[in-house]
């Protein structure tokens, strides 16, 4: 029987802690890149893979972390993702090599896949009426911003002082105060009805989704034609083709693919590909223009992403306003083109000039558009599917909107 309750404020609290230290966690190494290649003598594509090394298990578990909170309880989910949280930065402040860094990144990723979709989730299944799911899923979309915000400022205090290993011990804190927050304060929801692991689906979904994303991240480095670009992609082509093959067939599906034949929710869905492509995109390509390019301080880069992700904070309110008020197309096509103007604008800005006011319009101007994208495109992801679907759309959004993460780094890097 799908729990429905209404949302307290202690789950909402604890849904956006652990969003908000989830992306702290993704966004770290943004002000940390020129750090990396210093200490480990890192080339372009293993900086790159600092940062998907994350994003990889957050885009291929997002389905699988739906179903067992639908199964098994989101409260569970939002404290055991905060906990490996805490091991996999662990795992990365004490790293002294590329690989063990990259080994802390993973961990990290895995708990911060389960805290996405659960902590969305968790959201929409506590809250009944258009109004209320607006606000709390603007409020769900900030504090993933305040997390986009955070995390170069304790990157950048932290670099400042010569080691970027304090800015992960202090991320491992947080995501412990996480844990504790979720455990004292969260209320409880499920939605078992019609759900189940899925092996077969978890099982090819995963294997699908890496091998293409292996694929995208590898090919500019090894050759798009190389052969093992080219069997990484054939294998993605196979595996996803079973995936669609396994959802068809089970009655309990990880993904119910009828959920595509809702317009909203596929164009949704393939808008927040690219909408969070061009967000970290953005983000990544500003790091290595300010890092490992122009050689500015820390401070200077992580100022440049508190503009970035900022604006989104101070135009909360009146985002959650037009995405309850407005047709949500409109909120959405607003915000890329805002994003799109923004990165048009970046692009005239010559790489010889030093000083942040030069970026500073740009930034503003896609950290808006952003806002209205995530906020309008999570918005409609679960306000079209009916409440015991929550959790499945949940991790469908948060599936793709990585996927969309994961592909900035990759292509720009």
């Amino acid at each position: 029987m799908t729990h429905r309750a209404t949302l307290g404020a202690g789950t909402l609290v604890a849904a956006c802690v652990a969003v908000c230290v989830a992306e702290v966690t993704i966004a770290l190494p943004t002000v940390l890149n020129g750090l990396f290649q210093e200490d480990f003598g890192a080339t372009g594509s293993q900086v790159a893979w600092i940062t998907d090394a994350a994003l990889l298990p957050v885009t291929v578990l997002a389905l699988t972390f739906g179903a067992v909170g639908d199964l098994f309880g989101r409260r569970r989910l939002l404290v055991g993702g905060a906990l490996l949280l805490v091991v996999g930065h662990v795992i990365t402040a004490s790293s002294g090599n590329i690989g063990l860094l990259w080994t802390g990144r993973a961990v990290a990723g895995i708990g911060a896949a389960a805290l996405f979709p659960t902590s969305l989730a968790m959201i929409a299944n506590g809250t009944h009426t258009g109004r209320d799911r607006a606000r709390g899923i603007t409020v769900w979309a900030a504090s993933l911003a305040a997390g986009a915000a955070l995390a170069p400022v304790i990157a950048g205090i932290s670099a400042a002082g010569g080691s970027w290993r304090w800015a992960v011990v202090v991320v491992a804190i947080l995501s412990a105060v996480s844990a504790v927050v979720s455990r004292v304060w969260a209320g409880d929801s499920r939605a078992p009805e019609g759900r189940s692991l899925d092996w077969a689906g978890q099982v090819t979904v995963a294997v699908g989704l890496f091998a293409l994303l292996y694929a995208v991240i590898q090919g500019p480095t090894d050759g798009w034609g190389s052969t093992g670009v080219v069997v990484a992609f054939v294998v993605a082509v196979v595996f996803l083709g079973l995936f669609v093959r396994a959802e068809l067939r089970t009655a309990t599906p990880l993904l119910r693919l009828e959920l595509f034949t809702n317009r909203a929710f596929t164009v949704s869905a393939f808008a927040t590909v690219v909408g969070m492509f061009s967000f970290v995109a953005t983000a990544y390509s500003t790091s290595i223009r300010l890092g490992p390019v122009l050689h500015s301080s820390p401070l200077v880069t992580a100022l440049a992403f508190v503009l970035l992700n900022g604006i989104v904070l101070v135009v909360a309110p009146v985002t959650s306003r037009v995405v309850e008020r407005a047709n949500p197309r409109w909120v959405l096509g607003a915000g890329l083109f805002l994003t799109g103007v923004g990165d048009l604008w970046a692009s005239t800005v010559s790489i010889d000039a030093t000083s942040l006011g030069t970026v500073a319009g740009p930034l503003l101007l896609v950290g808006i558009g952003f806002g209205l994208t995530v906020t309008s495109i999570s918005a409609v992801a679960v306000n079209t599917v009916p409440v015991g679907l929550a959790g499945m759309a949940s991790g469908a959004t948060s599936m793709v909107r990585d996927f969309g993460f994961t592909l900035g780094p990759a292509v720009i890097g």
